[in-house]
């Protein structure tokens, strides 16, 4: 049986693996190593031509980072994988490698405080222009707000904090009417209850630190391309660029898309970005994410009922003003979840608090059980106040855009008990309220 016949359970232990590679290792091995001795002369002469693909020097990858790469592109059904040592640093490596020369990235106002604050503060040193779009949930109106030197479309498939959706593929076809791939930020869906490659997205990044780990012990990213997107179509010239780096056994230079024709995003990455500006993945912390994938479709599964079981709690209690949760029977993405989320739509959701700034901080105060940090997606369920934390870098008008009011907390639920989750949340709303 090869891998591409694996259900989704068997492929996230299996996928990628052989132990008979490995010293028949159970458990892959952690390659604590800085480089890797060739065979012989034709071997160092197969790896720099790229006959033969291989670990050479650790700063562009090592073999239990090459393990991960084969397992999540086995999950997502991705032509290529790339690790890196971040989440920010998959957003930056794709970004930058998408728009060399310059260029736009059209993008949502529902995203992650960092890649906002990323966008505003590094990308422009670099003559690339962050457009946030308009018409984000109307994708019949989006067309408009993309400008010849749109070189692609940026969303998050479940957005941070607020849970919101968007129709994924009516985007991806305003994409690639227009030329441009369509990047997803997949990293609360997982691949687990979303693979976005299936409903037309061209290249996907994960902050490997949140559910894919899943134990708050790791930061890690990843980088997929579906291997179908038209890269010789003439707006990404970098591509079909040949370099003496990527020459043949007869010295003759060659371009990415010659090389790699199925993934030459990711090998540009790794050969230009990932060996010059760093973020490497280390072999121990490629072996933590590995470790936390094995269980990934068990979290995952878990955290969701939990959220469920949550949100219609908060839903009905007297000190939340709203619940924000795409599955909640009045949400406005219900539909979308529906459509795009039939196993439901993960562990984060958030909620107004009804009540004073003073009342709102002393419920956190209380927190018992739930841990009050700024991470996501762990085993433990996690509580933070956002716009002041994980999304204070946004100044009060994009909040508003972003629709992120003062008054939100957001939870990523773990694996606990729900009747004592439920308990804890309880106590603290009577003590902010005593």
């Amino acid at each position: 049986m090869s891998t591409k016949d694996y259900g989704f359970d068997t492929a996230q232990i299996h996928a990628g693996y052989n132990a008979d590679e490995h010293n028949y290792s159970v458990s892959p091995p952690i390659y604590q190593t800085a480089a890797y001795d060739f065979k012989n002369v034709q071997n160092a002469k197969d790896l720099f031509t790229f006959k033969e693909l291989g670990c050479v020097y650790a700063r562009v990858g090592n073999q239990t980072a090459a393990i991960l790469e084969e397992r999540i592109k086995a999950l997502d059904g991705a032509s290529a994988a790339l690790a890196v040592s971040s989440g920010m640093s998959a957003i930056s490596y794709t970004l930058l490698s998408l728009t060399e020369g310059g260029g736009a990235i059209l993008t949502t106002p529902y995203l992650y405080g960092g890649t906002v604050d990323d966008f505003k503060k590094t990308f422009p040193r670099f003559n690339i222009r962050i457009d946030t779009a308009k018409n984000i949930e109307t994708p019949s109106e989006l067309e408009k707000e993309i400008k010849p030197d749109t070189k692609a479309i940026f969303i998050e498939s479940i957005s941070n904090p607020n849970g919101f959706l968007l129709d994924v593929e009516a985007i991806a076809d305003v994409a690639h009417r227009n030329g441009i791939p369509l990047v997803v930020d997949n990293t609360v869906a997982t691949p687990y209850l979303f693979n976005p490659l299936k409903h037309g997205a061209d290249i996907i990044v994960y902050s490997a630190t949140k559910a894919l780990s899943g134990h708050g012990n790791v930061i890690a990213g990843l980088i997929e391309e579906s291997g179908r997107f038209d890269w010789n179509n003439g707006k990404f010239p970098q591509f079909s660029k040949k370099y003496w780096t990527l020459r043949d056994e007869n010295n003759k230079p060659r371009s990415f898309l010659e090389v790699f024709p199925d993934a030459p995003l990711c090998f540009q990455i790794r050969r230009h970005y990932l060996a010059y500006l760093g973020s490497t993945l280390s072999a121990l912390d490629a072996y933590l994410v590995l470790i936390g994938l094995e269980t990934l479709s068990e979290r995952v599964a878990k955290q969701t009922k939990n959220a469920e079981k949550i949100a219609r709690f908060l839903a009905e209690n007297e000190h939340v003003k709203w619940v924000r949760y795409a599955s909640l029977k009045n949400s406005p993405h219900k539909k979308l979840a529906e459509k795009y989320f039939p196993k439901g739509v993960g562990g984060l959701l958030a909620f107004g608090f009804k009540g004073t700034q003073l009342q709102r901080e002393k419920f956190i105060d209380n927190i018992a059980l739930f841990h009050y940090h700024v991470n996501i997606g762990d085993v433990r369920s996690l509580l933070v106040n956002s716009p002041q934390t994980t999304h204070g870098e946004l100044e009060p008008n994009e909040k508003i855009t972003a629709d992120i009011p003062e008054n939100l907390i957001r939870l990523s639920l773990g694996l606990e008990d729900p009747k004592d989750l439920i308990e804890d949340l309880t106590q603290a709303f009577n003590k902010a309220f005593a």
